[in-house]
């Protein structure tokens, strides 16, 4: 990377059409709650974060698969619209592209239900290409893939000497082969949990959560919501960040902004607390911009 390119950053993960509904409330079982509006929007961990490190000013390459149908052509264009290479993104005849419905409630938080379509039948052998991997200088994974596209794709960036960044979202056992590819662990309070690591339910958990979890892998972020982060790098002091405040309008997409930013700032050559602080300022400005069709 030279003084006037961007550092590459390669994403390999998840595309979904996402369907936003606007509500009062979430339904309970069994209850019909009716909706204000809603919207079809870009989404997928993957997608979200490729978009978000663009954003940031990193050149990007998105990995992964979509349907031969309407969805994927949305995805697609979107990609493209965000700054992101989509060549790697391959469309697959008779599969349909991956989708979620999301309910957002009055007070901005959200549930949503997903199904993969394509996201689930990436060839593993696709994300070891040569040209995906030229001048890379991190990849981003997540969990909404299978986890032989994860190792896969980690093994082909260690090769190429590129950081390896997981955000173990939604959260699953990590394989053997998985974890000793990391060098950076992105987690929420309630994955941290499943992590093994106690209860969190405020900054100082998640700072313990981290502090933990660095254990087993060089650089650890846990995210706690609306009170902040808790980051730790072997050899450095933790840095723990409250959360800006802001007036929230969703939460949703928040922490797919929040990992494509730390990741962008990390390529950049920014030390871990700036870059944690970076990212953190992303996600706060993220939460309170109006809700659109775009990320």
């Amino acid at each position: 990377m030279t003084l006037h390119q961007p550092p590459v950053i390669v994403v390999v993960g998840s595309l979904h059409y996402d369907i936003m509904v606007d509500a009062p409330d979430r339904p309970r079982k069994g209850e019909t709650v009716t909706g204000h509006a809603w919207v079809p929007k870009f989404g997928g961990k993957g997608g979200n974060q490729a978009v978000a490190a663009a954003r940031a000013g990193a050149h990007v390459r998105m990995a992964g698969a979509v349907g031969d149908d309407a969805f994927g052509r949305f995805l697609r264009a979107a990609l493209e619209d965000g700054g992101v290479d989509a060549t790697h993104v391959e469309t697959l005849a008779g599969t349909g592209s991956g989708m979620s419905v999301a309910i957002s409630d009055a007070g901005g938080d959200y549930g949503a239900v997903i199904v993969s379509g394509a996201n689930i039948a990436i060839d593993p052998g696709r994300v070891a290409a040569a040209d995906l991997w030229a001048g890379a200088s991190a990849l981003i994974l997540q969990n909404e893939v299978p986890d032989a596209v994860n190792v896969a794709a980690a093994r082909a960036a260690k090769a190429a000497g590129a950081l390896v960044c997981l955000n173990a979202a939604p959260y699953r056992p990590l394989s053997d082969d998985l974890a000793g590819l990391l060098d950076v662990l992105v987690v929420n309070a309630i994955e941290a949990e499943q992590f093994g690591s106690r209860g969190v339910a405020g900054l100082d958990d998640a700072r313990a959560a981290a502090e933990a979890l660095a254990a087993r892998f060089p650089v650890v972020v846990v995210t706690a919501g609306g009170d902040g982060v808790a980051g730790v790098k072997r050899g450095e002091p933790t840095v723990t960040l409250r959360a800006r405040p802001v007036t929230l309008v969703s939460t949703h997409g928040a922490g797919d902004v929040f990992v494509g930013a730390l990741v962008a700032a990390l390529t950049f050559g920014k030390p871990f607390d700036e870059s944690l602080s970076d990212a953190n300022e992303a996600a706060g400005r993220h939460v309170s911009t109006t809700k659109s069709a775009a990320l």
